[in-house]
């Protein structure tokens, strides 16, 4: 034989054996992203939900102004005052942006500009880039101590409006793939925005629900390795981990926000986000993280507060409030039209077992109360949830497992993302590592995942199969 055509023969027979050696999941050809779902909606403006009455649409547009504002921290300098001194945005739109506000992360991370502005002298951290996801950090441990806590990105130190506030931004080297936030500093995990598009609907989905859908298909979950019910102590709010819900320890009721379900409500969310997020303390957390006295901008605190009006007995609705409203009215992502291939990806969704966590719908409860405890709300009642997600916490693995713990959910447990608006997401799992919907749902597999035998049943689909689930995904 010839040179070329013994090189040939060579690269053929290599070819087959290692066909012959691979495992019964690989395939030559693997499934493609389609990439991001544009539609006509993207950039906004925010939808409301349908059916709010004009109140209740006029308290979702003063939340939306509210979450829009660009937070300073002087008094006198704006009306929105007291940010700082640790914070990653001054703004809640810059990280909850994309497909509108409301949203998750943009394409262009807004947390470059935020880093220096007013005179800020920020270093920006290595794991903030331009074409990549907003980001918070945590820190797993501190001084040899279990941490698990936000160390905020940025200090107010050299803007124009922090006086002589002379603080210092923490150490987050070694830097590692600023793009993906892998292989730096192991001792630093983090989360991006999640999104907060029909979020109200969430929080009225009653817990008799997603107890009851818990309990469904235990004998086929127990064979995939699916964790089932909770061993739920009702006196303390813990839960076992193996793929329970993780509940609240004050009332031991399921916590369904964030990305290990660590709150309970809209308005927890928000508070807490405001305060973590910006340095902003208000009622729900009224004191500050950093209580460096020259550091406070001259503001009492907590900073956000109900405000009370000069005319007699009436006041103004907090920031935190507002938020919530704006949130808990914001309607759900609306879904591309189906096709024949989107149809025949969400058979195999339910076949390979993805719709075990990924519950593809829910019902709000009958009688939800927005703005009147005794009219219920049209928009909010009896509504339905198509979410993708059961609201628990679940091991994914020691590929996804950051190492903290949150509530009932452990080092290696997230919250079912839930993936209505996945067509239109940038950025996927906790940290943000992949743009990616393909190698986001192969991450799923590592060691000690309860989606490891879903992941192989989804390997070993026809190639065809497999690029209808994710054009199905990607439809979401």
């Amino acid at each position: 034989m010839s040179r070329q055509t013994a090189r040939a023969s060579s690269t053929l027979v290599t070819i087959a054996i290692g066909a012959l050696c691979a495992p019964p999941s690989w395939t030559l050809a693997q499934p493609v992203d389609p990439g991001v779902r544009h539609a006509t909606t993207d950039g906004g403006p925010p939808i409301a939900l349908p059916g709010l009455t004009a109140d209740e649409m006029a308290f979702f547009q003063d939340g939306l102004n509210r979450f829009e504002a660009i937070e300073t921290v002087s008094v006198g300098s704006s009306p929105n005052t007291g940010l700082g001194p640790r914070f990653n945005s001054d703004q809640c739109s810059s990280c909850h942006a994309y497909p509108f506000v409301g949203g998750a992360s943009p394409a262009s991370n807004p947390q470059i500009a935020v880093a220096t502005a007013q005179g800020a002298t920020n270093t920006i951290p290595w794991f903030v880039v331009a074409n990549g996801p907003v980001r918070e950090a945590r820190f797993v441990q501190s001084n040899g101590v279990a941490d698990g806590s936000v160390h905020n990105l940025f200090v107010i130190s050299g803007r124009s409006d922090a006086g002589s506030c002379a603080i210092t931004q923490p150490d987050f080297l070694p830097a590692g793939n600023g793009l993906t936030g892998q292989g730096g500093n192991p001792n630093i995990v983090f989360r991006i925005p999640t999104p907060l598009l029909g979020e109200g609907l969430i929080e009225n989905i009653n817990d008799s629900a997603i107890l009851a859908n818990m309990a469904a298909d235990a004998p086929v979950k127990a064979s995939l390795g699916v964790s089932g019910h909770p061993n739920v102590s009702a006196s303390s709010g813990s839960a076992n981990v193996g793929g329970s819900a993780n509940l609240s320890g004050n009332d031991a009721t399921i916590t369904r926000f964030g990305w290990k379900a660590q709150n309970k409500s809209l308005l927890m969310f928000a508070g807490e986000a405001y305060n973590v997020e910006m340095g902003i303390s208000n009622q729900l957390f009224p004191q500050e993280r950093d209580e460096t006295p020259n550091c406070q901008g001259g503001n009492p605190t907590p900073n956000d507060t109900l405000n009370f009006s000069a005319s007699p007995n009436t006041a103004v609705l907090s920031d935190i409030e507002g938020f919530a409203d704006f949130i808990r009215m914001l309607a759900p992502p609306a879904p591309a039209p189906a096709t024949a291939a989107t149809q025949n990806g969400a058979v195999q969704f339910k076949n390979v077992g993805c719709s075990l966590c990924h519950t593809p719908s829910f019902t709000t409860g009958a009688a939800i109360a927005s703005g009147s405890a005794t009219s219920p709300s049209v928009a909010l009642s009896s509504q339905a949830v198509n979410l993708f997600s059961d609201l628990l916490v679940h091991h994914m693995g020691s590929g996804l497992a950051d190492g903290i713990t949150q509530g009932s959910a452990g080092p290696d447990e997230f919250r079912t993302a839930p993936l209505w608006g996945a067509g239109e997401r940038i950025y996927f799992l906790h940290d943000g590592r992949t743009s990616n919907i393909v190698q986001a749902v192969e991450d799923h597999a590592s060691s000690g995942s309860e989606a490891n035998q879903i992941i192989q049943k989804f390997n070993a689909l026809p190639e065809q199969d497999q690029q209808d689930l994710i054009d199905f995904l990607r439809s979401l």
